[in-house]
């Protein structure tokens, strides 16, 4: 009997020590959970903290000052474990959040631009504008609530402007992998599943660079709050006088301030116009320049010329820079879809949107990268190459500054049991910066 006992003792004693252990392997796991869940959130509120200070102390003459020290921030150790912030641009791993100013706004973006992506149909691309138009008029082979009805999909186009991304793949002929590539978590960056070939879900090439799909291309979340790079509001010349115009611009006269107030009072103008359009022409309406005026090598009339139908003064490209930061031809009374930045903009948005050849687009970022500062307005395109009338007809979708970012943040514990990854998105425009989605992988 007593050592029938001592056997049942020895038996209850191991059991208790197997559970124990048990206990304490998934005590040390959560416990390295934690840790990694809360070095990740270092590294968000890390990045956080830069963008807030930016946007209250902007550098107007270093507008890439902010992208410089995200990255310098972007890797971090703590007590209890580390951080890394990393994105991918054009297959290149870069370190700090990616800027979502770098690639297009889907909700501005017209048919013609969309009809440049190589692996995108006509079909696809009637059917994005009919999702986001307020009409429930079809496209020629668009899509609209009767054909996604029929088919049992058991949803309608939003009729609005898409909120995410990921709503793309709503869109009847925007498949999945189309949209994703092999980004299935859209988190910017390559992950181990993601480079393994066909041993895991998502298919890859196992090449060691991440094809994103069209997400490379396009994003939602960007956003246009009408900021000049000081930080100030840029004021809307369709209701501003031509005080508060010389104001904002110092170096216009106040007959050139009159002729931007006749300007913009015109039927669907553009700010962007005046790039191509000398400002006495485009009083008048015209939509081209005329041989009336003296032009230098870039095709708009010189300093300070003016047509012989108009007594309005040309801008010289230094007022024409003071304008197109201060002033603007939109009211925000709500946040509009963002431009790009064309400080960070990819390669891939300028070939396969733009549609400019890969010498074209080489040439803008060598010059790009030699600006350690970064543009300080589109107008510097012009000195990397870009035509002048091409910069015009653009330059509504483009911008030197950025407002909203995604960061994406693996922390891991100390002791390497465990990683975490968070995925936010942040405008960063107003003080403090503001979230506008939160995920956690």
């Amino acid at each position: 009997m007593v050592i029938w006992a001592i056997a049942i003792l020895a038996v209850i004693a191991a059991g208790t020590q197997v559970a124990g252990f048990r206990q304490a392997v998934l005590g040390q796991e959560a416990i390295a959970r934690v840790q990694a869940r809360w070095a990740a959130r270092a590294g968000v509120e890390t990045m956080l903290a830069l963008m807030d200070y930016d946007t209250e102390y902007p550098e107007s003459d270093r507008p890439m000052l902010l992208v410089s020290e995200l990255e310098n921030y972007s890797t971090g150790e703590l007590e209890t474990g580390t951080y890394d912030i990393r994105h991918v641009v054009d297959g290149v791993e870069w370190a700090g959040p990616m800027d979502e100013h770098s690639r297009m706004n889907l909700n501005s973006v017209d048919k013609a631009l969309l009809g440049n992506i190589e692996d995108m149909t006509v079909d696809v691309v009637d059917a994005i504008v009919d999702w986001r138009d307020t009409d429930g008029t079809e496209s020629a082979i668009g899509a609209e609530s009767d054909y996604y009805l029929n088919r049992g999909m058991g949803y309608s186009p939003r009729n609005a402007n898409f909120r995410s991304l990921a709503e793309l793949e709503l869109v009847t002929g925007a498949y999945p992998t189309s949209v994703r590539g092999e980004d299935w978590d859209l988190d910017n960056r390559l992950d181990a599943s993601e480079d393994d070939g066909d041993l895991s879900w998502p298919e890859d090439s196992g090449d060691g660079v991440l094809d994103s799909g069209w997400a490379r291309l396009f994003t939602a979340v960007s956003r246009d709050t009408g900021r000049a790079l000081d930080g100030s509001d840029r004021i809307n010349l369709k209701n501003s006088s031509i005080e508060s115009i010389r104001e904002a611009a110092p170096s216009l006269s106040a007959e050139q301030a009159a002729g931007l107030v006749t300007f913009s009072r015109g039927n669907n103008v553009r700010l962007e116009t005046l790039i191509w359009v000398p400002l006495s022409q485009a009083v008048t309406g015209a939509t081209s320049p005329t041989t009336t005026t003296t032009r230098g090598r870039s095709g708009r009339s010189s300093a300070g010329a003016s047509s012989a139908n108009s007594a309005v003064p040309d801008l010289t490209d230094d007022q024409l820079r003071q304008v197109l930061d201060r002033c603007t031809m939109t009211d925000y009374l709500r946040p509009a879809p963002g431009k790009i930045n064309v400080n960070v903009v990819s390669r891939d948005v300028l070939v396969q949107i733009f549609g400019m050849n890969f010498k074209e687009a080489d040439n803008l970022l060598a010059k790009r990268d030699r600006e350690r500062d970064g543009f300080t307005s589109i107008l510097d395109l012009l000195d990397a190459g870009v035509d002048r009338q091409w910069l015009a007809t653009n330059g509504r979708y483009l911008d030197v500054v950025s407002n909203v970012f995604t960061i994406s943040c693996k922390g891991r514990s100390l002791n390497g049991l465990a990683e975490v990854e968070l995925v936010v998105v942040v405008d960063r425009s107003a003080l403090p910066a503001h979230v506008l989605s939160y995920r956690e992988n």
